[in-house]
């Protein structure tokens, strides 16, 4: 803790560095400028730093430390939801004990709450027959799509896995979140003159709204289960009876026994209007990351590491997805939201707590030696 106050000022620095490097998920030119700075970064803490090159997305970013048998995963990402320009807006300031800045909370400061974690570690000698491997990704809020077979393979090697995600609202760990996914609804219908010959045409969009009241049926609120149109289009024209028409659907689970009942329900779903077909693509590609006696154990092990520097750490779940999803859903034991105390995820407030910087990275030193 001692080592961890004194730098301070380099852990705030740090911070500001990679908040600077605006790093928006589809823009991979500025998400590999991020990259190329975190991966200096990386490589002067000792680390041996390897770039997971994309075509599209930006690369992803691996580093390691300790040749042990058992291995520890440190999780996360440095792409934000944040587009070029944004700092303008939403510079970097300290007000009242918060520095705010775009990404900085989701999640830029818990990549630096990490890289200190790992100095604390090596200053104290207590990282000797265990390899650290940090993976930092590019693409984690637009859906992993490049990174989730890196990530998983990673998982698999690991004993145990930490995500550095913003913690719950009063520094609270997660030891759960719902799945999540995405499904887009299609309805052809029968084109004709609304005026002159309605009979003869079958409207997309009568027959989606009636989709829209059965899809509603499926959300259950008290188990955790959420279904949201929350985007439709169709139709060209009011005298022209609709052709087409389509819908977005967001679905949060909290198992995987309901995202296969929800995804099976939305799948066998049938027209209610003649003339009328429907298509449905998606499913549930974050798979939900369940509370399990291994992640109950590992908490306990979080919960005695805060213990022992004088806190109390709490746990709870969230409806929002990450990358733990998918090492939890893998069966490795994982625990999330390890990431400093703040507000204001994909939000104009966002900050970090600069009073917790130090804590956290003591916290998260020690929960590793514990590990």
């Amino acid at each position: 803790m001692a080592f961890c106050e004194a730098q301070q000022g380099w852990l705030l620095d740090t911070i500001a560095q990679l908040v600077r490097l605006e790093s928006p998920s589809t823009d991979k030119a500025a998400v590999d400028r991020c990259g190329a700075v975190l991966a200096d970064m990386l490589t002067s803490l000792g680390g041996s730093v390897e770039r997971l090159p994309q075509a599209e997305r930006g690369d992803h970013i691996r580093a390691q430390w300790g040749t042990g048998e058992r291995q520890i995963l440190l999780l996360g990402h440095f792409d934000t939801v944040w587009p070029i320009g944004k700092l303008d807006q939403m510079p970097l300031r300290e007000t009242d004990g918060r520095l705010h800045g775009p990404g900085i909370f989701d999640m830029k400061a818990g990549i630096a709450v990490a890289q200190l974690a790992v100095r604390a570690l090596r200053d104290r000698g207590l990282s000797a027959g265990t390899k650290i491997v940090m993976m930092w990704t590019t693409d984690e809020e637009i859906g992993s799509g490049t990174s989730r077979a890196a990530i998983e393979a990673e998982a698999r090697r690991s004993t145990a896995v930490l995500v550095l995600e913003p913690s719950l609202p009063g520094g609270a760990a997660k030891t759960s979140r719902k799945g999540v996914g995405e499904f887009e609804l299609t309805v052809s219908g029968v084109s004709a003159h609304a005026g002159v010959d309605p009979g003869k045409g079958a409207s997309a969009i009568h027959e989606l709204a009636r989709q829209i009241i059965a899809i509603e049926a499926l959300q259950d609120l008290p188990r955790g289960i959420s279904v949201n149109v929350g985007v439709i289009d169709g139709g060209s024209r009011t005298n022209v009876v609709a052709e087409r028409a389509r819908a977005k659907i967001d679905v949060r689970v909290p198992t995987l026994a309901e995202a296969s009942r929800v995804e099976a329900a939305l799948r066998s779903l049938t027209p209610m209007l003649a003339g009328t077909r429907l298509e449905i693509r998606g499913g549930v590609d974050r798979p939900p990351f369940e509370r399990t006696e291994a992640v109950a154990r590992l908490f306990q092990s979080a919960r005695e590491a805060a213990s022992d520097l004088g806190r109390q750490l709490g746990e709870g779940s969230t409806g929002g997805g990450s990358d733990g999803n998918f090492t939890g859903a893998l069966g490795v034991p994982t625990l999330d939201g390890l990431g400093p105390m703040g507000d204001g995820a994909h939000a104009a407030h966002e900050h970090v707590v600069i009073s917790d910087l130090a804590w956290r990275a003591s916290f998260l030193a020690t929960l590793m030696s514990r590990l």
